[in-house]
């Protein structure tokens, strides 16, 4: 969910076009509230067995039949050193879809598997939970429903010595919860949250990334806000996420992006945003992009740190979107945030365009009610940026100019400083471009330039502006035409030139 902050204008008393504009616009910015989450996060993970790091394991084989599959599992039910050999024969076929369904259909399958994966022997539980492992990446909810017998013990071990063997069963639990919603009622039911709550404090960086990826399996489904998150919540997860938003943190970048990703979603649902911004979560997100802002802008970035920057941009925007707005300024700081987000912009416009965009967002929710970050823009010559940014596609040019309106909202002196900095000419561009909501925007944000001064007003007509509005009078949409129509007789006729409206 990626929330977009919402301004609340007062009209004036009888209503003029201008401000039905401006009121037209904030009524489209509340239908972008809307779900937008990355699919590719909700993707199973593989965590690689010791004796494959070792390259002791050979490469999947083919599909085995019906036959081959009852074999592997006659051969599980020997003793002995056998039973390993045939173990690991059984862990590489169900990397098959068809080998895992014909395996759990066979009777008593899946009780021999959890039987030794609650034994006493160290090295038949490790192969079984290896198995079982395997079975987690099916897509199959047949299959994840075959694995239930397992989750207790899953969770038991997950308070074990071994911190790899623990990752092994976080991984694994993760998997089945995003599979089927039975899983994770019954997981509820069996204690996974408090299990998370108290497996987060390990110090081991692995594991710790291990309880992120879990919980957000737990996080994303649609029964989530209602039936897990104020669990999680009440569960005092949420101030040991926040603890791993640091850029120099021990456990690593890998921790702090699956916390990251785990506040996101928890922050979407809207259950207590209070609460985390109480917690701080504004500053430690804010905190932390200024970090990275600077790591980038010099070069000594990690390898995948928009990974991390994505869910900070989701998370402080989303806030700053939220009900607790009032309370989250405080938290954010100097204008070095302004700073990183435009660093984060020029850095990953090209590579990485979603994270430029997303830069692009929080910084609309940063200017959307506040004068102050507004005043900051300008003060630390950011426009130009943002103009720059205009010819971009992919929603790239429709974020700038929302936040351009967000400052030429602002009053006249607003209006005149965007153009100095050569706004004009870029909205000229921008009218004649062929999506009909970049369109709308520009004639949004040149009504109020012109209004605001006659001034700016001559110098669009003296650039041929005016051409431009004429064109746009045979658009195909009526709103369009009817705005062009309203700019060119209220502001750029040759009477109000000279007797500029107010």
């Amino acid at each position: 969910m990626w929330r977009m902050k919402v301004v609340r204008h007062k009209l004036r008393p009888q209503g003029s076009s201008l401000e039905e504009f401006k009121f037209n616009r904030r009524e489209q910015e509340r239908v972008l509230r809307q779900a937008r989450k990355d699919q590719q996060l909700v993707s199973k993970r593989r965590l690689q067995g010791e004796e494959e790091e070792d390259g002791c394991m050979e490469a999947a084989g083919g599909l085995l039949s019906k036959e081959e599959v009852l074999q592997l599992f006659r051969g599980i039910q020997q003793a002995g050193e056998e039973r390993v050999r045939w173990l690991r024969s059984l862990r590489k076929a169900l990397r098959h879809r068809e080998t895992q369904l014909l395996f759990v259909k066979l009777e008593n399958s899946m009780h021999v598997i959890v039987g030794l994966f609650s034994g006493s022997n160290a090295i038949w539980q490790l192969e079984a939970a290896y198995c079982l492992h395997e079975l987690s990446h099916s897509d199959e909810a047949s299959v994840a429903l075959a694995c239930l017998p397992a989750t207790p013990y899953l969770l038991t071990y997950l308070s074990g010595q071994s911190a790899k063997f623990t990752e092994l069963c976080l991984y694994t639990l993760g998997n089945l919860s995003a599979e089927s919603e039975a899983v994770r009622k019954k997981l509820l039911s069996q204690g996974i949250i408090p299990a998370l709550a108290s497996c987060i404090q390990c110090p081991h960086a692995a594991v710790v990334e291990a309880v992120g990826y879990a919980l957000s399996q737990l996080l994303q489904p649609k029964e989530a806000p209602e039936k897990i998150i104020p669990s999680v919540l009440e569960s005092g997860l949420t101030v040991r996420l926040l603890a791993m938003l640091q850029a120099d943190s021990q456990f690593g970048i890998g921790a702090a992006i699956e916390c990251a990703w785990c506040l996101h979603y928890i922050i979407c649902s809207n259950i207590n945003d209070e609460l985390l911004v109480a917690q701080g979560a504004i500053s430690k997100c804010s905190s932390l992009l200024i970090k990275l802002g600077a790591a980038v802008a010099s070069g000594s970035s990690e390898e995948g740190m928009e990974l991390l920057i994505s869910p900070l941009l989701r998370c402080l925007g989303n806030l700053l979107a939220g009900p607790g707005y009032d309370y989250c300024q405080e938290q954010l700081g100097d204008n070095r945030l302004l700073v990183a987000l435009c660093v984060f912009i020029q850095a990953f416009l090209r590579p990485q365009s979603h994270v430029a965009r997303e830069s692009l967002w929080v910084i609309n929710n940063l200017t959307a009610e506040n004068a102050v970050f507004c005043s900051a823009v300008l003060c630390l010559n950011l426009v130009p940026v943002f103009v720059e940014l205009l010819p971009y596609s992919k929603g790239i040019n429709i974020t700038t100019l929302r936040l351009l309106c967000n400052i030429a909202e602002k009053g006249p002196e607003y209006c005149q400083h965007l153009q100095q900095k050569g706004l004009l000419p870029a909205l000229c561009a921008t009218l004649r471009m062929a999506d009909p909501e970049v369109v709308q925007l520009s004639l949004e944000l040149l009504c109020m330039m012109v209004a605001s001064s006659s001034q700016i007003a001559s110098e669009f007509v003296q650039q041929e502006g005016t051409h431009v509005l004429e064109a746009i009078q045979y658009n195909s949409q009526e709103e369009v035409r009817l705005r062009a129509s309203y700019i060119l007789e209220r502001y750029l006729n040759p009477h109000c030139l000279v007797n500029p409206v107010t």
